[in-house]
């Protein structure tokens, strides 16, 4: 199968910048869309962003402009720069594979957190 691993994550101030990144292992070469989801508790899992393997990529209206999502496809890996950060982006964020089976695959998450 394929394994995802994040990192990145933490506590920053509103305005402040933060930089996730996710390594997939294992039959990556089943993989399509890569992408980073969030939660917060009590909310369903909502997309942030997601970039085709092409390099094609889609938002969420609320971080467009703000967040950028990444791809390296040699070395499989996917990155989310997010910056001017805001206290509702708090949330746990999860890296996505989508596999050419139409099934999602997930990292563990790593929590975000923005305050003062």
């Amino acid at each position: 199968q394929v394994q995802l691993v994040e990192s990145g994550g933490g506590l920053v101030q509103p305005g402040g910048s933060l930089r996730l990144s996710c390594a997939a292992s294992g039959r990556t070469y089943i993989i399509s869309v890569m992408g980073w989801y969030r939660q917060v508790p009590g909310k369903q899992r909502d997309m942030v962003a997601i970039i085709t393997t092409n390099g094609r990529t889609n938002y969420t209206d609320s971080v467009k402009g703000r967040f950028a999502i990444s791809r390296d496809n040699t070395k499989n890996t996917v990155s989310l720069q997010m910056d001017s950060l805001k206290p509702e982006d708090t949330a746990v964020y999860y890296c996505n594979a989508r596999t050419i089976f139409h099934t999602d695959l997930w990292g563990q998450g790593t929590q975000v957190t923005v305050a003062s």
